[in-house]
């Protein structure tokens, strides 16, 4: 056998073995690799497949997501649904509460402004809050009613003008000061802070993770398994969302 022959035969081989490969490639990976837009790539943070056959859940680092067939030329945008046994069941948004509790679950406790009890924890729940919105003052006066229903509130900090604005310079200063619960208390009585907010403080941070996560407003609070509920909700309310009897 002459050397020209055994490459050629070493070239059939070779392409013969990377075709089942290719064709067992992941659906989804490659949708993630190549999906484009008038020729751009687009920020893709994750693919996943959905009950719909070849239909993905493609999720943006922007925190959007959209719907796309296996080769990226169709797209829809808006919530699946499946009509079950027990009536019609968000499966997006089910999707994005898992992936809100993931996401805060990275959030350090160093980095929060926490409210405990003297008692058992018995739940706890993340608060995006700005100290300029009269909801979350109002809120923060049931946090004492909370703490006895054994529920901790856990502060992120989320400005609602933006990160130039007064609402902002006041959450960097709680979470510079050296007790940032008490001037978080402070503030929610609108009185002036007078500590500094030149430290290495996350209020940007958790501003854009509040946006990424689907915050529109303050407060905006997240229970356990990632459900985001907007706006004030009374101490009993809120407990008996979370399954708890005063």
């Amino acid at each position: 056998m002459t050397n020209a022959i055994r490459t050629l035969l070493s070239g059939l081989l070779a392409t013969t073995l990377a075709v089942p490969l290719l064709a067992q490639a992941d659906p989804a990976q490659q949708l993630a690799e190549r999906l484009a837009v008038s020729g751009q790539p687009m920020p893709v943070a994750s693919v996943r497949a959905t009950p719909v056959e070849g239909f993905y859940e493609v999720r943006l680092e922007t925190g959007e997501r959209f719907y796309s067939d296996a080769e990226g030329r169709h797209f829809l945008v808006g919530d699946l649904y499946e009509n079950g046994e027990q009536g019609l069941v968000n499966l997006t948004e089910q999707g994005r509460n898992a992936e809100r509790a993931e996401r805060l679950a990275e959030v350090p406790e160093a980095q929060r402004v926490i409210f405990r009890g003297a008692g058992e924890s018995r739940a706890e729940v993340v608060v995006f809050t700005d100290t300029t919105c009269p909801y979350c003052r109002q809120l923060h006066e049931e946090v004492p009613r909370l703490n006895e229903l054994g529920i901790e509130v856990h502060y992120l900090a989320f400005p609602r003008t933006g990160m130039n604005a007064q609402g902002a310079r006041v959450l960097e200063q709680i979470w510079c000061d050296a007790n940032p619960s008490e001037a978080m208390s402070t503030a929610k009585r609108q009185e002036s802070l007078s500590g500094t907010t030149d430290c290495d403080n996350p209020v940007e941070s958790q501003y854009h993770l509040g946006m990424e996560l689907g915050v529109q407003g303050t407060p905006a609070i997240v229970l356990p398994d990632g459900r985001l509920v907007p706006g004030y909700v009374p101490a009993e309310r809120l407990a008996a969302m979370l399954g708890i009897e005063g």
